[in-house]
């Protein structure tokens, strides 16, 4: 399966201690440079950032239909841009993004995204992750991601666990 990843679900899952299960469950992640450089950006060191460096299955590509970068940046940030540009490159089966902006762009191409609720949830699904409840709440605490009252019901029905 060829997956193409934008800059959050790699941080996200960094910041929770979940970062292998992208290998587990799609063995090879593509990243353009701007994700590399989102990660690298100055102000800190973000999660993500040292495991990306570190995963030999992570495999940094540049877009070249960079006509179509420029496009998509008129709405999108630049690694939003680059990951979709990359993913219809590549005819990858999915692209990993968070931001709705950004997977309502994907989806219009024709592309299939998941966000890190969904990953999580596959995780679990695909047995590698034992209860999803514990992660979505780090994703709120740990992680500061905003995860929504109704997506945080929804998903603990979708993955059988109650509240």
């Amino acid at each position: 399966m060829i997956a193409v990843s934008d800059t959050s679900p790699l941080t996200n899952l960094a910041a929770i201690h979940q970062f292998d299960l992208l290998r587990q469950l799609y063995g090879e992640v593509f990243i353009p440079p701007a994700v590399w450089a989102e990660l690298n950006a100055p102000g800190g060191v973000w999660p993500g950032r040292d495991e990306v460096a570190d995963a030999s299955w992570i495999r940094q590509q540049g877009a070249t239909n960079q006509a179509l970068v420029m496009a998509l940046r008129q709405d999108l940030d630049y690694g939003e841009a680059e990951a979709i540009a990359l993913a219809l490159e590549l005819k990858a089966e999915l692209v990993l993004m968070d931001e709705q902006k950004g997977r309502r762009s994907a989806q219009r191409l024709g592309l299939n995204t998941v966000g890190v609720v969904g990953i999580l949830l596959e995780g679990k699904a695909r047995g590698f992750i034992d209860t999803l409840k514990p992660h979505l709440i780090a994703l709120r605490q740990t992680a500061g991601f905003f995860l929504s009252d109704r997506l945080y019901q929804v998903a603990l029905q979708l993955a059988s666990e109650s509240d």
